[in-house]
């Protein structure tokens, strides 16, 4: 059998597809049983029910040294990591089981206010408490990027509990934290440093692109191999550190994995990860081409000079350290459309698609190793009308988050508490029983137990009336309805 030191080889998606091809009467589930001239094999394929099957089978995931065993090995080697496990209810099932282990270390997490809502869930999940790091926020884009070792040092003096500090890097537009000072910062104070690096999975697997969390001492990492390292959607994984919480965190990380890990774990998407990272750790060429397409279109967004880039003014905000080549943020204000408006249209007229928008921006990612059609999205970036919101375009005007009301209660006390549900305008005052979150980007604008304030329902209410808008947790799409805490 081959090694699991060598990064040529996928063994188990290998194994799945040697899998396949025997001649199998499956009287198991999934009840499509891989019969031909079902509804599955009619739309896609027969390839991809051939491929389907449950865990726990003698040559894929049962036994010594099987080759998911060996798949996982590989890919800690190559993240750089003592263990990995594989995910296949995306980073946000990595956020839970990185919040659900936290408690065994202390009661309060030090954690970035701009995480993705999955953490929040995370703290209704573990009945923590949080003291939250504010991240800068470019007032005239209105994005929230990171937050500095200082920041974090000082958050972590007023948590004496402390049990982890949590950041993101990178965000959504590609900013990347300094995460070796943040890991010193949380190592100072006896606590472990967990990454969110849902968008950095491909960090590290090229000189072009920083490097990973890992590398830079984080001692937990959210890894959404997904979204730019190519397995399939909904597929990630896990990194623990081989550092001075690792004998402490294995075990407990790998009890939590099993409580929200499905014991039905889709073989395609585990198979995925398996042959993203073969991808990966092979593929420095493709990605050499990957990250020449993006520089070409960041150079011809600036040639022409109607849009800017986001990552332009990165230099002005002291928590950014680099940015993600592979990530392309564009200032759609600045050539007279809004980001909603832009998506819209790349989407209707030219078949487009892109990743994020929002009111000042949009954002177009570059998978490691993907060779998209560049001139094709700079010439309809560049057709797009102006303006399209009012005579005189979308305001210039600086754009603001809405500030976080005071917290009175835990995220799991305010979610477990008796609740009601009442108008939006009725709702400001009152303590929140929900998670909103304005999606894109999935940062919370409101947690469990927070109050609610005016100026947050202003701001959900008109991203759920934006072309694209929407509000994860809301009562109703329009969010002309809120969950509160019964008094």
């Amino acid at each position: 059998m081959t090694t699991t030191t060598d990064q040529s080889y996928a063994p188990y998606a290998e194994a799945l597809v040697a899998h396949s091809g025997r001649d199998w009467l499956r009287l198991n589930v999934p009840g499509h049983a891989a019969a031909p001239g079902s509804a599955l094999t009619d739309r896609f394929g027969a390839r991809v029910t051939a491929l389907d099957f449950p865990p726990l089978l003698d040559g894929l995931d049962v036994g010594p040294d099987n080759p998911l065993e060996q798949a996982l090995a590989l890919a800690a080697r190559a993240w750089g990591a003592r263990r990995t496990w594989f995910l296949t209810n995306g980073a946000s099932q990595g956020n839970q089981i990185a919040s659900m282990v936290a408690p065994a270390l202390g009661r309060t997490l030090v954690v970035q206010r701009s995480v993705h809502s999955s953490v929040v869930d995370g703290l209704v999940l573990s009945g923590l408490d949080a003291v939250f790091v504010q991240p800068s926020v470019d007032p005239e884009q209105g994005i929230a990027h990171g937050v500095t070792a200082g920041d974090v040092a000082q958050a972590l003096r007023r948590a004496p509990d402390a049990a982890a500090v949590y950041v993101v890097s990178p965000s959504y537009f590609g900013a990347v934290a300094d995460v070796r000072a943040i890991a010193d910062a949380a190592h100072a104070a006896g606590v472990p440093l967990i990454v969110d690096e849902a968008w950095g999975s491909h960090f590290g697997f090229h000189p072009a692109l920083p490097a990973g969390a890992l590398a830079l001492g984080a001692d937990l990492v959210t890894s959404s191999t997904h979204k730019l390292a190519g397995s399939l959607t909904q597929s990630a994984m896990l990194h623990l550190a081989d550092g001075p919480f690792a004998d402490r965190l294995e075990p407990l990380v790998d009890r939590c994995f099993r409580l929200v890990q499905s014991t039905s774990a889709s073989a395609l998407l585990t198979a995925s990860l398996d042959l993203a990272r073969r991808a990966l750790v092979s593929g420095a060429d493709r990605i050499t081409g990957s990250v020449a397409a993006a520089d070409a279109v960041r150079g011809a967004v600036r040639a022409r000079g109607r849009f800017g880039l986001v990552c332009d003014r990165f230099h002005r905000f002291p928590d950014v350290t680099a940015a993600d080549p592979l990530r392309i943020a564009v200032d759609t204000r600045a050539g007279g459309i809004t980001g909603h408006e832009a998506r819209q249209s790349l989407s209707r007229d030219h078949r487009i698609m892109v990743e994020v928008s929002t009111d000042s921006a949009l954002v177009a990612v570059f998978g490691a190793g993907s060779a998209p059609d560049t001139e094709r999205f700079v010439d309809a970036l560049h057709r797009l009308p102006s303006p399209l919101t009012g005579s005189d375009g979308p305001s210039r005007e600086p754009l603001s988050l809405p500030r976080p009301g005071a917290a009175r209660l835990t995220a799991r006390e305010a979610f477990l508490s008796p609740s009601r549900v009442v108008p939006a305008a009725a709702a400001v005052g009152l303590i929140s029983a929900d998670t909103l979150a304005a999606y894109p980007p999935g940062i919370p604008n409101v947690l469990p137990g927070e109050v609610i304030t005016a100026e947050t329902v202003a701001f959900l209410r008109r991203t759920a009336a934006a072309p694209g808008g929407h509000v994860r947790g809301a009562v109703d799409p329009a969010v002309s309805r809120l969950r509160v805490v019964a008094s």
